[in-house]
């Protein structure tokens, strides 16, 4: 049987949730073979779920320009190679080099950038990969992607010729965009893992919809989104396009580069061979932090449930909330934390400990229909 679940974001990282179910039914059913394919869309996590699920990915460390102006350690992920992609895969998540998380509530929105997600990118160009697989979800900044795509040699200028400061603030005063300078994408090309649909700008773009949460005023909205149409002036891409405004434009910068965006559920569950796993399965587990409508919207749990209905397995849903109005017909057997624990509190105070009981519980029911 296959476990596949996403994260239950601010709580657990799916290759934990993958575990540690896997554990509790294992504990129930010790001689069932248990296969793990914790599942990501870009975001958080993205370089846990892929370790944890491609044998032979090993951690490759390196020192970026962290979102707060101070060098971080940080690391990107190498794939062992591939008949596609025959010197290997790296995989680089913004969340872990320019992500929001690294900030904590030091929220910077002018001077925050995506300088350090270009230069893990540049390190794994220099490793020498066939393939590069972005995730950009969790970005700091709304910088439109110029601190990334600077580490990859463009150059943004402003007043006088003089190269932009980091962040929006730089952004904000670029008068031209020399991009002959850029690195070349790898042999086999770029997949960009998007987990969000908005274009650059606009009242749905990336300042009006994410700027907030990374500190932007009403007033500092509108300012960065005329930069941000100014940027678009500049560069060779659509702003219009879907994801355009993903990560604080860092999509857009992306498309400039030539990197196409691509659904990132979708994308993680090709790249670690979860429909062949699901089609050898008996059953799959999967689930998030909170099941409701919106789950069916293309997050993991449906791409999960949509691959095993084809292949005609059985579907258990974990999560720590679930929604009862939700469709829950396709689903085996539903469990969730918060009912196990008896109080969101509880659930969410010890999540090991109720996913170990999610998967011991499962185990008793789903395990006797097998």
């Amino acid at each position: 049987m296959v476990f596949a679940p996403d994260s239950f974001k601010g709580s657990i990282p799916a290759d934990e949730v993958a575990r540690v179910l896997a554990a509790g039914w294992g504990s129930v059913r010790a001689g069932d073979g248990l296969i793990l394919k914790p599942m990501a869309d870009g975001g958080e996590g993205t370089l846990n779920a892929f370790e944890a699920a491609v044998p032979g990915a090993c951690w490759m460390p390196v020192t970026v320009p962290g979102p707060a102006g101070v060098d971080i350690e940080s690391s990107w992920l190498l794939l062992p190679p591939t008949e596609d992609a025959p010197d290997g895969t790296g995989v680089v998540e913004l969340a872990s080099t320019s992500g929001i998380e690294l900030l904590g509530s030091d929220r910077r929105p002018w001077t925050a950038h995506t300088r350090g997600f270009g230069r893990a990118i540049v390190a794994a160009l220099d490793h020498g990969v066939s393939r590069l697989v972005l995730g950009i979800g969790s970005s700091a900044s709304t910088d439109g992607g110029i601190g990334m795509l600077t580490e990859l040699g463009a150059r943004f200028t402003g007043a006088g010729g003089a190269p932009v400061p980091d962040g929006a603030e730089g952004m904000s005063g670029v008068l031209a965009a020399d991009l002959s300078g850029l690195r070349s994408l790898p042999e086999a090309g770029v997949v960009v893992l998007c987990d969000v649909t908005n274009p650059l700008t606009g009242p749905v773009g990336a300042a009006p919809v994410f700027g907030p949460q990374k500190g932007l005023t009403a007033d500092d909205i509108v300012e960065v989104d005329a930069a941000l149409v100014r940027l678009a002036r500049l560069l060779p891409a659509n702003p219009s396009d879907t994801g355009a405004g993903a990560a604080g434009g860092a999509g857009f910068a992306l498309l400039a580069w030539g990197a196409p965006l691509v659904p990132g559920a979708v994308a993680v569950g090709d790249l670690i061979g979860l429909p062949a796993a699901i089609r050898d399965a008996d059953l799959v587990i999967t689930g998030e932090g909170s099941f409701d409508g919106q789950s069916a919207a293309g997050k993991a749990p449906d791409l999960v449930t949509r691959i095993a209905a084809a292949a005609n397995v059985r579907v258990g849903l974990v999560a720590g909330r679930i929604d009862r109005t939700a469709e829950l017909g396709r689903f085996a057997a539903t469990m969730s934390l918060t009912e196990l624990a008896g109080s969101a509190t509880a659930a969410m105070s010890s999540p090991q400990t109720w996913l170990h009981e999610a998967g011991r519980a499962l185990a008793s029911t789903l395990g006797r229909q097998a």
